[in-house]
């Protein structure tokens, strides 16, 4: 009998919502207004209240209560873009690029069918590149002061293919992987793909406390450590030398290793050192063209020690086989030309600039942002909540990120995330002003 009970305030919750008789927003009776206005036990409201959060249609902030969701949302983790509607200006996603790359692209396609040993190219690579290859990324990796030889790189489809076969080789389901209570979405992803439990750390001031990391390895047996020092996403911070110094000292202690991020860290110049020059046994460096060159050119590295690579290699072979060889190789003839360079040093120009018309139209918003990072993060006003912005925004032709697919904690902060990389400027300027509109009370 309370099975049917409970069901049926289920259903009939559910029913409401989905037609709009509850819109986004609208916060619900308490678990105790619940009990006595259907006369059910607690066990039972919490289990309603658990199942409708469960199939996307509430939420609930602790402290706050329990809202309804906007349902129209496209819900994702950031791995997949969303189909926009015509019109739409996209700030979910960064492409960054810049006048004159297609040329680049073009010259680039006519250098190699000139050269010779073209039947090369349509045979497969080795897992994790050729040799001439891996040495060429190893040279490309010393600008982020990374100095090994190349039979410690590995080239992959990417960045986040490099996340993926390291979890897959270096970790297994039910592992803990500790986290920053904000990160990168694709890593959730993988994380739940693999069943490996994550968990999140705090981060007073945008910078991950690693006190709350050493008590968590005092607790559970932490085998990895997953982070952004350099330019994190979406809070754009950079850890402190100190910080990489005592986060070494913590990965040897306890005996877990560090999984570093570098997708971005090209932007932030002068650079520290990454964490994989204070523990080069224990951290597997991670990081791609994605950002740097072109989204579409999927060339990622991986630096690892050399007892890791058998493993990482097995991983790439049963993931992905190899590489394609014809964009490997025309990435490695842009890095041994200086193309690279030269676009890296542009964008970090181009971010600035971004940046700083951002502060202009959004001056006298709660902004935390790196000056030369492609993103931003928008911490909203006391009592707008981040969906009805969202929704409210994607009405108006401007797709943004809620706070919701970097977060790991059940507190999800009322805050977007902007991508400010792939629009041209004027159009940017408009985006901008709709954000700050949207977000005014």
């Amino acid at each position: 009998m309370a099975q049917v009970r409970y069901k049926l305030i289920v259903d009939e919750l559910a029913t409401r919502i989905r037609a709009g008789k509850l819109p986004p927003g609208t916060q619900l009776p308490t678990v105790r207004s619940l009990m006595n206005s259907h006369r059910i036990a607690l066990a039972t409201a919490l289990r309603v209240y658990s199942e409708l959060e469960a199939s996307g249609l509430v939420v609930g902030e602790p402290g706050r209560g329990t809202f309804v969701r906007d349902t129209t949302l496209l819900r994702g983790m950031g791995l997949v873009q969303q189909p926009l509607q015509p019109g739409t200006v996209d700030l979910s996603l960064n492409y960054p690029s810049l006048p004159g790359q297609a040329e680049m692209l073009r010259d680039g396609l006519r250098a190699i069918a000139a050269s010779g040993d073209l039947d090369a190219l349509l045979h497969s690579a080795p897992q994790g590149g050729r040799a001439h290859e891996r040495q060429t990324a190893a040279r490309h990796l010393r600008n982020r002061q990374i100095r090994v030889g190349g039979e410690q790189v590995l080239i992959v489809n990417g960045a986040q293919q490099g996340l993926s076969v390291s979890l897959m080789a270096l970790l297994q389901p039910g592992d803990v992987l500790a986290v920053d209570a904000l990160t990168y979405p694709g890593l959730k992803t993988l994380a739940q793909s693999q069943s490996i439990d994550l968990e999140p750390l705090p981060q007073p001031a945008g910078h991950t406390d690693l006190d709350a990391l050493e008590a968590l390895c005092k607790r559970r047996p932490v085998r990895a450590f997953y982070c952004m020092p350099t330019l994190h996403n979406p809070l754009g911070t950079v850890m402190s030398e100190t910080d990489r110094q005592r986060l070494a000292v913590l990965a040897e202690h306890y005996d877990f290793l560090l999984i570093e991020d570098g997708a971005y860290a090209f932007l932030a110049e002068p650079a520290p050192k990454p964490l994989f020059t204070y523990a080069p046994l224990r951290t597997v460096y991670v990081s791609g063209l994605s950002k740097s060159v072109a989204s579409g050119l999927r060339v990622g590295f991986i630096v690892a020690p050399q007892a890791w690579v058998p493993a990482l290699e097995q991983a790439i072979r049963v993931s992905t086989w190899s590489t394609p060889t014809l964009t490997v190789n025309l990435a490695c003839r842009w890095i041994e030309s200086g193309a690279v360079d030269t676009l890296e040093e542009q964008k970090r120009q181009d971010a600035r600039q971004r940046q700083a018309l951002a502060r202009e139209v959004l001056r006298g918003c709660e902004v935390i942002a790196h000056p030369a990072s492609y993103y931003l993060w928008l911490v909203l006003p006391e009592g707008l909540r981040a969906d009805a912005v969202v929704a409210a925004l994607e009405g108006q032709g401007v797709r943004v990120t809620s706070a919701e697919p970097f977060a790991c904690t059940a507190h999800v902060p009322h805050a977007l995330r902007v991508a400010l990389g792939s629009i041209d400027l004027a159009t940017l300027r408009l985006a901008l002003g709709k954000i700050r509109e949207a977000i005014r009370i």
